[in-house]
């Protein structure tokens, strides 16, 4: 990987920070972005899952390269084809002294379809789920509608919370979408910026949280996993990069996540440590494929509902380009939802640049003379996304169409990509499951509340052959058969460009020299993880 990023003169003063050591009792991080919410189970954004997973755990975690590892549950086995069974951990504490038991998984698992307003909803993970049933406090039994051989990959998702601290009675009773019994009175999002109501298992308490300003967690002392490294954790939103910087410059904060490119020599020269890794977060461009489209002027109806003219978008774009010259080579051009060879994935060629073919198909589609599109963007959650979002358009208005960068803040963008404001938008999405099922089934299956498919589709791309497809895929348990089937499902939806894969992102961090950061191909910040260096 080569980097073309400019070696900017240092600020005086500035190298005694890196190697200033950290204090041993307070761990403070700078976000690229903000947490919409200490509602673990409300939006499927990372920024809101690495925070709250301080807070509260899930039956099963994670490592580094999405491994699948014990959490609050100690073992699980498929029983049958569509049954599984858990044994839970025992001995586990919640904040407020109670006891985890079977109880607070069945009350949690009910929970997430009783979640109202949610931007991207985790009933794309309960949805399948037929019965769950509590053979003791500590073994649960999860019945599936269908096969489902990554229901332990999906259980990372899944946060646990307390059902004696959200007001359920005594029993609490299974049932599918939103039909369990027991619940009480379930506590909405908001309700959990209050430390009472954002009770978890996990290392972490919730002290404060400050939307706009901080989110501040204390040691657990009686986290069943061991004493936490840090006594205090702040994490504070610096969505801005040079604000974000100059805050780890000044020592303001330990470590920052998404330093600017061109920063990275002088962090480094002023003696911080910089860490980073290929991650699995692929950057994409959706466009909005039904008749009534906002932001395109210069032709009649939608003309992105042609295939030919999305795939001349997809020629225009130099990705080549946009990784060296603007990623400063932390990015790798995709021609997949995932980078191979993760799961699923099938080797796939990135789409060559070539304008010239990209202006026949405009014009063999019926625009010779282009039109005039708004590309929504958000500019403060991804590497460097608005001058990405800026590239792609002036790449696209050079074959005819004329394209208008809408940029705004993630949390501004997402309203607005949801409500489908943008005909065409720029965004990134991240596989919880590490494989392909997860970008399929979240960003280009048929969108559908009912059955929890497709609910970050904001391009409501729609191809019922690709569903049939993923839903077998999903369902079989041999795994050079799902293998082959997420391939041909994925290749389906490239074939039709019904989504275009830009990049994946080359994840970078940079905090004092005196700690220590194993790069996650998830692109979380794991507070959890941050480590006093080895002496």
């Amino acid at each position: 990987m080569t980097m073309k990023a400019l070696t900017l003169p240092l600020l005086a003063g500035i190298a005694v920070a890196g190697i200033a050591p950290a204090t041993a009792q307070e761990l403070t991080i700078g976000l690229k972005s903000e947490a919409t919410s200490m509602d673990p189970q409300f939006h499927q954004l990372s920024t809101n899952i690495q925070v709250t997973k301080n807070i509260f755990e899930a039956l099963t975690t994670q490592d580094a390269v999405q491994k699948v590892t014990p959490g609050l549950a100690e073992s699980w086995e498929a029983v049958d084809d569509t049954t599984w069974r858990f044994k839970l951990r025992q001995g586990v504490k919640f904040h407020d002294g109670s006891d985890f038991t079977a109880r607070d998984v069945i009350y949690s698992f009910c929970r997430v379809p009783l979640v109202q307003n949610s931007p991207s909803a985790y009933t794309i993970y309960t949805a399948g789920i037929a019965d769950m049933q509590a053979e003791d406090d500590y073994t649960l039994t999860i019945r599936t509608k269908a096969t489902n051989p990554l229901l332990p990959s999906e259980m990372w998702s899944l946060a646990i919370v307390s059902a004696n601290a959200l007001g359920a009675e005594d029993q609490v009773t299974y049932g599918p979408d939103g039909t369990c019994e027991g619940m009480g009175d379930v506590p909405q999002a908001p309700a959990f910026n209050d430390p009472g109501i954002a009770v978890g298992t996990g290392p972490y308490v919730l002290d404060n949280y400050t939307r706009g300003s901080e989110m501040v967690v204390t040691r657990f002392d009686d986290y069943w996993g061991g004493t936490p490294d840090w006594e205090r954790v702040v994490m504070r939103p610096i969505t801005s990069d040079g604000p974000r910087v100059a805050a780890l410059l000044a020592g303001d904060v330990d470590m920052i996540e998404s330093p600017p490119i061109q920063d990275i020599p002088r962090i480094e020269q002023a003696g911080f440590s910089v860490v980073d890794a290929l991650s699995n977060r692929i950057i994409y461009l959706h466009m909005l494929q039904q008749e009534d489209a906002p932001g395109i002027s210069g032709a009649e109806g939608n003309p992105l509902l042609d295939p030919r003219v999305r795939e001349a978008i997809s020629l225009s774009i130099n990705r080549e380009a946009i990784a060296e010259r603007i990623m400063g080579g932390y990015a790798q051009p995709a021609g997949e939802l995932l980078p191979p060879p993760m799961f699923g994935t099938s080797g796939r060629p990135v789409d060559a640049y070539d304008p010239e073919r990209a202006r026949e198909l405009l014009a063999e589609a019926g625009y010779p003379d282009g039109f005039s599109i708004t590309l929504g963007t958000p500019n403060d959650r991804y590497i460097n996304d608005e001058q990405v979002a800026q590239a792609v358009a002036q790449m696209m208005s050079r074959i005819g169409i004329q394209t208008r960068v809408d940029a705004s803040t993630a949390s501004q963008f997402f309203s607005r990509r949801n409500a489908l404001e943008f005909p065409i938008y720029m965004a990134g999405w991240g596989a919880s499951s590490g494989d392909m099922s997860s970008p399929l089934k979240s960003l280009v299956a048929t969108f559908d509340p009912e059955t929890g498919m497709g609910p970050t589709n904001a391009g409501r791309y729609s191809n019922p052959d690709m569903d049939a497809l993923l839903i077998e895929a999903m369902s079989t348990i041999d795994d050079e058969k799902r293998d082959q089937m997420l391939q041909e499902a994925e290749t389906m939806v490239l074939d039709d460009y019904g989504i275009i894969p830009l990049h994946y992102e080359q994840t970078v961090w940079a905090m004092k020299s005196d700690l220590s950061y194993e790069p996650r191909v998830d692109q979380y910040t794991m507070a959890t993880e941050v480590k006093p260096a080895a002496k």
